[in-house]
């Protein structure tokens, strides 16, 4: 019985293995990959923006035909998937320059994407329109894979490169070049004018546009009128512009920088601001004054008329100029103006002035405070640093030291009066 029993078992075991299904393997017959790509978001830039460039591939290879078997081991790799991917960014007929290297996205499979980020940088002057850039790849995928036996696959594998055109789009735009900026009466301190010419190097034709001046950082010239209507403003036109601006009294004598923008209505009837163009703008140097002629000498307890000498050492000619001296103790005065009138950079005029010294004036010398007032070229009224006056007392001298001594005085004046008294006496005894 007991050999029966295990004839039994082994009939079962038998059985059951007959009845297992195998293990079934896949294997593709057909297909690659197929790629495509595109930018990510908007496609549209504006000339010279700095930009970054998110270019997404799409694998929408298939796998055509597939067998399944119990003698097939399956593959690793299937036939639609890329191997080691790489791809790399080209302007193609674009205006933009790419800064970004070749980039490796490893494998991408079938129905699959990968996103490549791309730097770059349009062209300032770019005119607007439809470009395309070229983007090219370069990837392996299984061509086929020959099965030997049971357990053994031999894969054989294709390099492909290709190239695929990705659209972009470049927004027609005012573009600012100043041709020109010349100062009119510019100078530290004072009000002028700005004559600029601007041209659109752009490809838009604004329409009911205004040229702007915008101080650039911290730069001394402040526009006053800042804004001038110009109207259509074509593609490659000129236009002339002139500002009033203010320079700061801060400021030196040397070149500096304001901004340029045109606000205008695009093609799409939305009003935008162009970007801005920088122009240097020279500034002429303060005006200013000195005092050239020698230090006034008067004496104590004196009168007299003294007069100084003003030069104007700025680069520009005031108009009805008007000095002024203020007389402080021990001084004193009953004209304190004089008119000087028109002087060019470099010229001179004298004023006079009627001061009075107290007797008991110190010996020594004074700076008397002075100032000019007068106009620009535009009319407007300034007045000019403070200025010293030097002026000396001295001891008098001969006659005058004895007329401005009070002991010398009552001593001719006792002499006199004894005199006189003697003459009267005498005639009387006569």
């Amino acid at each position: 019985m007991e050999h029966v029993s295990n004839l039994l078992c082994l009939i079962i075991l038998a059985g059951a293995v007959m009845i297992a299904p195998a293990t079934a393997g896949t294997k593709y017959m057909a297909g690659s990959p197929d790629l495509s790509a595109y930018i990510s978001g908007t496609n549209e830039f504006s000339p010279g923006d700095d930009v970054t460039l998110p270019v997404t591939i799409q694998n929408t290879g298939l796998n055509e035909f597939k067998f399944v078997n119990s003698g097939i081991v399956d593959r690793t790799d299937q036939p639609n998937t890329a191997k080691f991917l790489t791809v790399s960014l080209a302007p193609g007929n674009a205006p933009v320059v790419i800064k970004s290297d070749p980039q490796l996205l490893g494998d991408l499979a079938g129905a699959g994407s990968a996103v490549a980020p791309f730097t770059a940088k349009v062209n300032a002057e770019a005119a607007g329109g439809n470009y395309t850039l070229r983007l090219s790849y370069n990837y392996t995928y299984l061509y086929e894979a020959d099965q030997y036996g049971v357990d053994t696959i031999q894969y054989l594998y294709k390099t492909v490169n290709g190239t695929i055109d990705v659209p972009i789009r470049i927004k027609p735009v005012i573009t600012v070049d100043v041709l020109s900026a010349t100062p009119d009466h510019l100078n530290v301190g004072t009000e002028g004018y700005i004559d600029m010419k601007i041209r659109n190097t752009g490809s838009d034709s604004g329409q009911k546009s205004v040229v702007e001046i915008l101080p650039s950082g911290s730069s001394p010239i402040q526009p006053t009128d800042s804004s001038v209507y110009i109207g259509d403003f074509a593609p490659g036109s000129i236009v002339s512009a002139r500002y009033k601006v203010m320079v700061s009294p801060d400021a030196q004598q040397q070149t500096y920088p304001v901004d340029v923008v045109v606000v205008y209505q695009n093609n799409e009837g939305d009003f935008v601001t162009s970007k801005s163009d920088t122009v240097g703008v020279p500034v002429g140097g303060k005006v200013d004054f000195a005092i050239v002629s020698a230090a006034a000498r008067m004496n104590p307890g004196n009168k007299q008329v003294i007069k100084v000498t003003y030069q104007n050492t700025g680069n520009s000619t005031v108009y009805s100029a008007q000095a002024r001296i203020s007389a402080v103790d021990p001084f004193t005065s009953n004209d304190d103006i004089s008119y000087l009138g028109d002087l060019k950079p470099g010229e001179s005029a004298v004023a006079s002035y009627d001061i009075s010294v107290d007797r008991g004036a110190t010996l020594k010398q004074y700076g008397l405070d002075s100032e000019i007032r007068y106009r620009d070229a535009l009319d407007n009224t300034y007045i000019s640093d403070t200025m010293k006056v030097p002026v000396n007392i001295v001891p008098a001298s001969g006659v005058s030291s004895v007329l401005s001594n009070p002991v010398y005085l009552a001593v001719i004046a006792a002499a006199i009066i004894g005199i006189a008294y003697l003459f009267l006496h005498f005639r009387k005894k006569e």
